[in-house]
């Protein structure tokens, strides 16, 4: 069970990596909204053991942080 958790913290990593790729034409505060929802995804995830609801808690909040932090 341990394994498929990792695989798909990895996988979810992998996504939002390459999803960030094409963030070029986004405003700064698109982009910290984006990276604070796919880092807050995994932290959920993380701290949850791979629930389905800490992992989209987590991006919730981090987008909201990565939203307030990307403010000029």
């Amino acid at each position: 069970m341990k394994t498929m958790q990792k695989l798909a913290v990895n996988t979810i990593v992998v996504a939002a990596f390459l999803t960030l790729a094409g963030c070029s034409g986004m405003s700064r505060q698109d982009k910290s909204t984006a990276i604070g929802a796919g880092v807050g995804a995994v932290g959920g995830s993380v701290l949850t053991g791979g629930s389905a609801v800490g992992t989209v808690g987590g991006a919730a909040v981090g987008g909201v942080i990565g939203h307030e932090v990307g403010k000029k």
